[in-house]
C-alpha cells in the first residue's frame, strides 16, 4: 500500500471523479456506505450514536453516515457545528436529506453542546485530511467535551486536529478509540506519538481510481501481503544447501550467549543454507548443544568476541554482528577489523550500534547496503535527538543517504528506510513483542535472507514483516504477556508457510 500525503489524497479524489467518472455527492456516498458497513459490523444497534459533524467534506460524510445508520434502524443524533459562512454542495445536499428524516441539532456556542453518555457511539466528522491549522473556537470545545466523555468513540478517515503527514504542536485533537481511514492508511497512523489520538484503525476500499494510485509519487509504504508475496522466492526442487547461501553470525559474550543464540536459531529457521557462528569460547558447549545445525568459531578469548580477523570472508554470503557481543575495547577493535575488511553488507544490531555510535567516524567504514536495526534510544545515539517523529523521519532518511545503508527503525509499525528515501512501515506485530531478545531474533532473520541472495533492502522489509508474522501467530496462542522471544522464532515455520515457502 502506498502513503499519500494530504495533496494526493485530494489529486486522488479529484481524479476518480473525473475519469471514473462519478460525482464528489456519489463518491462521498460510497465512502459513508464504507464506513457504515464497518461500523454495523463492529457495534450493535443497542448503543446510541451521536454523530459530531462541521460544515466541510469530512461534514458531509457524517451526514451521509447519519441518514445510512437511521435507515438502519440504528438511534442516532446528529449535530453540526458552524464555524463558516456556507456549506459545500454536497455538504448541503446531505444536510437536506438527512432533515427528511430527523431534527439536526445546530452548535454555535458551549451551551449547544450536548451531554454524551458514557454507552454512546461518538462518530467524529468534523474536519478531515485537509486539515492543516489548529483547532480553535467552539469546535475546540466540542473536541474537548469529545475527549473528556467516557463514550467510545469512531474517527471518519481521521481523527480531527490530526494532520495528514505534518507536525501539529496543538494538542486539540480527538482522542479516537478506533479509525475508520477510507483506501489508503496516513502517515501520521504510524507514528507513536499519535497513538493516543488514533486508537485502533482500519482501512475501508472506496473505489478510488487505481491508476492514480499507480501513478501517485511517494516515498512511504505500507508493507502488506501483496508486497510481501511479490518479494519473496519459491524454492527450486533442485535446490541444495549451497543454493541458499553460507551466512557468519558474530555474538554473545558472558552471560549473554543466549542473543547468540536466538539470532542463531532464528537464522536456521529462515532458511538459511550453512551457517557459522563466530563465539567467545565460553558459548562453544552452549552453541554446539543448543543449535547443531550451525558451525562454531571460537574466539581466543574465553568471555568476550576480540578477534574477528577471518581469513577468507568471501565465502559467506552474509554476515550479521551485534547480539551479545557487548562494548569491552577488545571488542571494539575486533568489531573495527570486522568492518576494514568486510566487503559485502553487514547486519549490524545491538551492541554493534552502541559501538558504532561511541566511534561514529566508523560509520563511514560500512560497507554499502549495509542492515542496522536500531530502536529509537539506538537511532538517537546514532543521528542525534529530534524534536518530534516526523522530524525523526527526515533525519533517518538523511543518514541513510549519507552512509549509503539500510536503516530498521524498529517500533510498533517498523520503518524500513534505505539510501533513496523510501520507507516502509511494517503491517504485522504486537505488543508481545516488546520482550528481551526479539531483536536478535530479528537479525537472525534478516542475515539469513540477505545470505539468500535478496537484496539488502528487500531482505530487512521481508525480515521485518515475517518477524511481526510469527509473533503474531506466536500472540495467537502464547498471549501477549507471556509471549517471550523464543516463542517468535518456533513460531517462524507457520509464517513462512502462509506464504508458501
Amino acid at each position: 500500500m502506498k502513503i499519500l500525503s494530504a495533496s494526493h489524497i485530494r489529486d486522488l479524489d479529484k481524479y476518480t471523479i473525473q475519469n471514473e467518472p462519478i460525482s464528489s455527492l456519489e463518491l462521498m456516498e460510497r465512502a459513508s456506505l464504507s464506513f457504515v458497513e464497518w461500523l454495523i459490523n463492529k457495534f450493535d444497534k443497542i448503543n446510541k450514536t451521536i454523530v459530531f459533524c462541521a460544515i466541510g467534506n469530512n461534514g458531509g460524510d457524517g451526514l451521509a453516515i447519519s441518514r445510512l445508520l437511521l435507515e438502519r434502524e440504528y438511534q442516532v443524533q446528529t449535530f453540526i457545528l458552524h464555524d463558516a459562512k456556507s456549506n459545500p454542495t454536497d455538504v448541503e445536499i446531505n444536510l437536506k436529506r438527512l432533515k427528511k428524516i430527523i431534527l439536526v441539532q445546530d452548535i454555535y456556542n458551549e451551551t449547544d453542546i450536548p451531554d454524551i453518555d458514557s454507552d454512546s457511539i461518538v462518530i467524529d466528522a468534523i474536519f478531515g485530511s485537509g486539515l492543516s491549522r489548529p483547532i480553535t473556537g467552539i469546535a475546540a470545545q466540542v473536541v474537548h467535551s469529545i475527549n473528556q466523555s467516557k463514550a467510545t468513540v469512531v474517527a471518519v478517515d481521521i481523527p480531527s486536529g490530526l494532520y495528514v503527514d505534518t507536525y501539529n504542536p496543538n494538542t486539540t485533537i480527538i482522542e479516537a478509540d478506533f479509525t475508520v481511514s477510507f483506501q489508503l492508511p496516513k502517515l501520521s497512523f504510524l507514528l507513536p506519538q499519535n497513538a493516543r489520538y488514533v486508537g485502533e484503525w482500519h482501512i475501508t476500499d472506496i473505489g478510488l481510481h487505481a491508476d492514480a494510485i499507480e501513478k501517485a509519487r511517494t516515498s512511504y509504504y505500507y508493507t502488506d501481503a501483496s508486497i510481501v508475496k511479490s518479494l519473496v522466492k519459491k524454492r527450486d526442487k533442485f535446490s541444495h544447501k549451497g543454493t541458499f547461501g553460507h551466512a557468519l553470525l558474530v555474538g554473545g559474550s558472558y552471560g549473554k550467549m543466549g542473543a547468540a543464540i536466538l539470532a542463531t536459531r532464528s537464522c536456521l529457521r529462515s532458511g538459511i543454507g550453512l551457517l557459522s557462528i563466530h563465539i567467545p569460547a565460553c558459548g562453544y558447549e552452549i552453541l554446539q548443544t543448543s543449535a547443531p545445525e550451525a558451525m562454531a568459531m571460537v574466539d581466543k578469548e574465553e568471555k568476550l568476541i576480540s578477534d574477528i580477523d577471518i581469513p577468507d570472508l568471501t565465502k559467506y554470503t552474509a554476515i550479521g554482528i551485534g547480539p551479545g557481543i557487548g562494548t569491552a575495547s577488545q571488542t571494539a577493535e575486533g568489531f573495527k577489523r570486522l568492518l576494514e575488511q568486510a566487503s559485502k553488507p553487514l547486519v549490524i544490531d545491538a551492541d554493534g550500534l552502541n559501538l558504532l555510535s561511541e566511534h561514529k567516524e566508523w560509520l563511514t567504514l560500512l560497507p554499502e547496503e549495509s542492515i542496522l536495526t536500531p530502536h529509537p534510544k539506538e537511532f538517537e545515539r546514532l543521528a542525534g535527538k529530534t524534536a518530534n517523529e516526523y522530524e525523526r523521519l527526515d533525519v533517518l532518511k538523511k543518514f541513510c543517504s549519507d552512509y549509503k545503508v539500510n536503516v530498521v527503525l524498529k517500533g510498533a509499525h517498523t520503518a524500513v528506510a534505505n539510501a533513496v528515501g523510501d520507507i516502509y512501515f511494517n503491517s504485522t506485530g504486537n505488543p508481545g513483542m516488546a520482550t528481551g531478545g526479539s531483536g536478535d531474533v530479528l537479525t537472525g532473520i534478516i542475515t539469513s535472507l540477505v545470505a539468500q541472495s535478496y537484496q539488502p533492502f528487500k531482505a530487512a522489509v521481508l525480515g521485518v514483516y515475517f518477524h511481526g508474522l510469527a509473533g503474531d501467530k506466536a500472540a495467537a496462542s502464547k498471549g501477549y504477556t507471556a509471549l517471550i522471544a523464543s516463542d517468535i522464532i518456533d513460531c517462524l515455520p507457520q509464517a513462512f508457510i502462509e506464504f508458501g515457502l
